[in-house]
């Protein structure tokens, strides 16, 4: 986990689709560009950075988002997420994104992540179905 450092930065290119748009997520009546799937790009930016540096059985889950929608982005258009770690505590990692479509900035912010052992993850998880059981 020494390999994850301030400074690191990770970069991927995305196209808005018709699932892609707030019509699609019911979060808006437009074909735009949708805040959920923005934060979604923005999350799996940041993830794909960090997994190739953990060990095996290690992955990261994602606590905080702080991300501003500043602009449309229609559907056909390419849009990227730069994203950049701005300071690591322990097990959580923060990141700075910034995302912009082939016109303009559409985004901006902080995004968390707190790195787990998956196994133990998803076995603490699985244990909520049985206390409801």
């Amino acid at each position: 986990m020494e390999k994850i450092k301030t400074g690191l930065t990770g970069h991927q290119e995305f196209t808005v689709n018709k699932t892609d748009s707030a019509k699609a997520f019911r979060s808006g009546s437009l074909d735009v560009l949708a805040t959920p799937m923005l934060i979604a790009s923005a999350e799996e930016t940041c993830a794909d950075l960090v997994q190739p540096l953990l060990d095996k059985g290690y992955g990261t889950v994602g606590t905080q988002v702080n991300i501003r929608h500043m602009a449309p982005t229609p559907i056909g258009m390419k849009y990227h997420c730069d994203c950049e770690i701005i300071s690591v505590e322990g097990r959580v990692i923060r990141f700075h994104v910034v995302l912009t479509d082939e016109r303009e900035q559409i985004g901006e912010g902080t995004h968390e992540r707190v790195i787990i052992n998956e196994e133990r993850f998803f076995q603490k998880t699985q244990s909520k179905l049985a206390e409801i059981s």
